[in-house]
């Protein structure tokens, strides 16, 4: 487990623009369980691949006309708790973090595992997730 030193300007980077930080299973439950609207939950890490593409990434799609009603992460690796409940709310999909999932009604219906994070762009990343925002979001 890294410092929480360390990773403090790791969580600023998604809380500074709307994200609710969800530190335990309760958080996670508490949000999960809200299942009106669009919600985008981030799994976020202190790999290359979230300082490179995933949060800037997340941050740039933010721009887009079209978002989510509500944001939330947990960190991989550091709230351990927190990441395995969020991770049950899309247990057939193989853990991977960083990774994104975005949820309308409830419902799963999109998910950006870390495969078509790493090795991507940032705007293809912001692409990707715009699109399921015109797709899903009002």
């Amino acid at each position: 487990m890294y410092s929480p030193l360390l990773v403090k300007p790791m969580r600023e980077e998604l809380t500074s623009v709307g994200f609710e930080e969800l530190m335990n299973a309760d958080d996670v439950d508490r949000w999960i369980g809200n299942t009106e609207g669009t919600a985008l939950l981030v799994i976020n890490s202190v790999c290359g691949c979230a300082a490179g593409m995933a949060r800037p990434g997340v941050r740039l799609a933010l721009s887009h006309n079209k978002t989510p009603d509500r944001l939330g992460t947990v960190f991989a690796g550091q709230d351990s708790e927190a990441t395995a409940q969020a991770r049950n709310a899309f247990a057939e999909v193989p853990p991977s973090s960083p990774s994104m999932a975005l949820f309308k009604d409830g419902e799963l219906v999109h998910f950006i595992p870390r495969h078509r994070i790493e090795g991507h762009s940032l705007e293809d990343l912001a692409q990707d997730l715009t699109q399921a925002f015109d797709q899903h979001c009002t």
